[in-house]
């Protein structure tokens, strides 16, 4: 056995990048960061938030190798 991981019996095939990522700590990962905004729907104020391409990582959500927050 090994641990449940890539077990053909139950098909859940995880996958283990070749390399380390470091995950962006601005986004989360996400490539994208908050920016809430005023909208009025329906004639009732309300905030909506498509968020922003993240300006640290550039929308990947993640750096090469091993990055230490700054």
């Amino acid at each position: 056995m090994n641990g449940g991981y890539g077990d053909d019996e139950t098909g859940d095939d995880v996958e283990v990048p070749s390399e380390t990522h470091t995950v962006c700590v601005l986004c989360g990962g996400g490539g994208l960061i908050a920016d809430p905004k005023l909208a009025i729907i329906g004639g009732v104020p309300r905030t909506v938030d498509n968020g922003r391409p993240c300006p640290h990582c550039q929308t990947v959500g993640h750096f090469p190798g091993i990055v230490p927050p700054v």
